[in-house]
């Protein structure tokens, strides 16, 4: 991953994160449904960054960026639903969101200084 950008880099580590959470709660929690719903949203995140490096226009970077924020609100609610029903600590979900929340941070600086040029 070396030479590529923050948001990259930062939406890659935290696809990493969501695999293993993923991982333990299938392993230890015996939890499945919850934790499926946190894997497809939290990996996209990253899966969208990736895409948009190859977009056709500046119009669908800006898309793809966008619904990468919609996977980043909806991995907000998974992770917060994790951590309310028991299945995480509040400590690692304060790890994670303050990783969602960095990338969210990117995203839309990202996104706002596109719309600008």
């Amino acid at each position: 991953m070396a030479g590529e950008n923050p948001l990259q880099e930062k939406s890659y580590a935290f696809a990493v994160r969501i695999v293993r959470l993923s991982q333990f709660l299938h392993a230890e929690k015996k939890e499945y449904v919850l934790s499926r719903q946190v894997l497809r949203s939290g990996t996209a995140i990253g899966a969208l960054v990736s895409e948009a490096k190859y977009a056709q226009s500046r119009a669908d970077f800006v898309n793809k960026l966008q619904i990468a924020i919609k996977e980043a609100n909806e991995t907000h609610y998974w992770l917060r639903l994790l951590k309310d029903t028991g299945y995480i600590e509040r400590g690692a979900y304060e790890s994670m969101e303050k990783d969602n929340l960095e990338s969210l941070r990117l995203l839309t600086s990202i996104i706002n200084s596109t719309k600008k040029q």
